[in-house]
């Protein structure tokens, strides 16, 4: 192999290790950038599957449902309704329940309000919801505005459908 010939290879790998460089720092760029609009694209907040069980005592109920984020994140900090003196929010794990100040609502991902799981507590109510009848509750949200869904009671021992998704039919 001559002097020229191996010039000639380094300069080739130079040149390989050059472009294979500029291509991982641009694909790492694409992907913040990705992120960061993720991040501070819109919310595109949606609430379904919303009910309150028929609640056993005269002060308190709780209630549930599925928040769905078709945009960027945003934290839902708090909910209102004529019917509560106050709403908290509550998250129970391993059968404790905890009071939370908010909860992340994540981009483009859904946030699941269940029984056993994250809930509402409508506190002090001003009269007991019977099964039937629909109450209004008021979200509020760090980034978008407030969310005002009516809400069906249902029976006490009211259970949704469960779609689970990694159970397949025999």
């Amino acid at each position: 192999m001559n002097h020229r010939t191996t010039t000639r290879r380094r300069t080739l790998a130079g040149g390989a290790i050059a472009l294979a460089a500029a291509l991982t720092l641009a694909g790492c760029n694409d992907d913040s950038g990705a992120k960061d609009s993720a991040t501070k694209a819109k919310p595109e907040l949606k609430v379904s599957g919303a009910y309150i069980p028929e609640p056993t005592m005269n002060d308190m109920a709780a209630g549930f449902f599925t928040l769905t984020n078709k945009g960027g994140a945003d934290e839902l900090t708090s909910a209102t309704s004529d019917i509560a003196g106050s709403i908290t929010l509550h998250s129970t794990k391993g059968g404790a329940m905890k009071e939370e100040k908010s909860f992340k609502v994540p981009a483009n991902g859904h946030l699941d309000f269940a029984s056993g799981g994250n809930h509402l507590m409508l506190e002090k109510l001003k009269r007991k919801p019977k099964q039937g009848e629909k109450v209004e509750m008021t979200l509020h949200f760090r980034k978008s505005d407030p969310i005002t869904v009516e809400v069906p009671v249902e029976a006490a021992t009211y259970k949704p459908e469960q779609h689970d998704s990694s159970h397949n039919s025999h």
